[in-house]
């Protein structure tokens, strides 16, 4: 055999077994990549489907038995929570917020004081259910029906202060539809004023939030009766003098430390019905739970609601009780302009986050031209955290200013000479 043949052949031979290697290396490569490819994909699925379990089971720990739920913060507004909040109900006695409420405008506004007298209709003495057995004829004070109407859930007292109100409680309930609908209570139509079934009268836990949080922000005095356990009211009828007790419905008051109000209602239609506040350091907190199938339910549901809803709040509060420095004014009467806050700041987090970082940052002008009208915004304080707008609150003009005319430089001039 040739010498140069064999060389070729064992060349072939080398090359072959070469490229065998290789493909064997390669295809071994490609198998341990595809391994760790699809081991990191298993790995991200296991982590993606475990936050996704955490966040199914974070938004599963709150489960309410009832029918509908919402956990409002009274300051701000801020829903930490709701289920089936727009569902229409039959709110039974809650319907009694909506009643104070009127009757503390009316105090406000002066109609009336917690003195005046109010007389017992026979109307309002046949409301049954829950009642202090008022007579026709009775009188008793505004501040004694209150307590009625607050402690012991009493339809003859909200029906005799519906009428001393607005003459008759048909005219009342036009006053309570005509709030709501100013409060935004979309969902809700009062037939009554006390919550005995009437057909059409139906709320929403979001709607019995948002009037119970206008009565205890604009009302705060309201929990100087709702939080009281035990009292008594004086009958004065042709049968002589006696005294009825009255003792709170509201039993979460005894059961929640934080617990400061605010009614409770129940029918055999309506069910179990609450809109419960709480008062823990600087956050008040709503929770409206509407058809709870049983007071153990309601009462186990308020806890965990008012629990989780404490855990999650931090409240960033800024009141702007600071003076401002007062800014130049250019062609007015005067040389200063006086500066006041719009109100205060506040700010709801629920991310855990740091609120001693929120950054405060007034935005004036160097100066304002005249004139200015009192209470026109001339600038703002800006809040921020960590670079993000958490709201502002506008500065206004505490005082007016007319602009300067020849006259006012005229007078001026000759008081500098003289």
């Amino acid at each position: 055999m040739h010498p140069n043949h064999f060389s070729m052949k064992h060349f072939k031979q080398k090359v072959l077994s070469l490229l065998l290697v290789l493909l064997f290396v390669t295809n071994s490569s490609i198998n341990i990549m595809a391994s760790s490819i699809l081991s990191a994909e298993t790995e991200a699925k296991k982590t993606t489907n475990h936050e996704t379990a955490n966040a199914t089971n974070a938004s599963s720990a709150l489960q309410p038995a009832a029918r509908s739920a919402i956990i409002m913060e009274a300051k701000t507004g801020t829903v930490i929570f709701d289920q089936n909040a727009d569902e229409r109900l039959r709110p039974a006695s809650v319907t009694k917020i909506m009643t104070l409420l009127l009757i503390f405008e009316g105090l406000e506004k002066k109609q009336y004081t917690l003195d005046d007298i109010v007389t017992v209709s026979e109307h309002a003495a046949g409301m049954g259910g829950s009642q202090v057995y008022l007579e026709p004829g009775e009188t008793q004070t505004v501040n004694d029906m209150i307590k009625c109407i607050s402690i012991a859930s009493a339809n003859d007292a909200s029906v005799a202060m519906a009428e001393f109100v607005a003459g008759s409680e048909p005219a009342f309930v036009d006053q309570m539809n005509a709030k709501a609908k100013e409060l935004g209570m979309k969902n809700t139509t009062f037939a009554n004023c006390c919550g005995l079934e009437a057909e059409g009268h139906l709320t929403t836990a979001r709607d019995v939030a948002l009037m119970s949080r206008e009565l205890i922000t604009k009302h705060p005095q309201i929990h100087d009766y709702c939080t009281v356990w035990q009292d008594s009211i004086t009958h004065v009828t042709r049968r002589g003098s006696s005294e009825f007790g009255l003792t709170n419905t509201n039993k979460f008051l005894k059961q929640y430390t934080y617990a400061n109000g605010l009614k409770t209602g129940y029918t055999s239609l309506a069910k179990y019905c609450i809109s419960a506040t709480a008062a823990k350091d600087s956050l008040e907190l709503i929770t409206v739970l509407m058809a709870e199938p049983d007071i153990k339910s309601r009462v186990k549901d308020l806890q965990a609601c008012m629990d989780y809803g404490f855990s999650r709040c931090n409240l960033y509060e800024d009141k702007n009780e600071e003076p401002l420095t007062p800014l130049p004014v250019a062609h007015g009467t005067t040389d200063q302009l006086a500066l006041s806050y719009d109100g205060p700041m506040e700010y709801l987090d629920t991310d855990g986050r740091d609120l001693s970082a929120v950054e405060k940052t007034l935005s004036l002008p160097d100066t304002v031209e005249a004139p200015v009208t009192e209470g026109d915004i001339v600038g703002e304080a800006v809040y921020t955290l960590n670079g993000t707008l958490l709201g502002s609150v506008s500065i206004r003009a505490a005082q007016t200013v007319e602009a300067a005319n020849f006259k006012f430089y005229f007078v001026k001039a000759m008081r500098t000479f003289f």
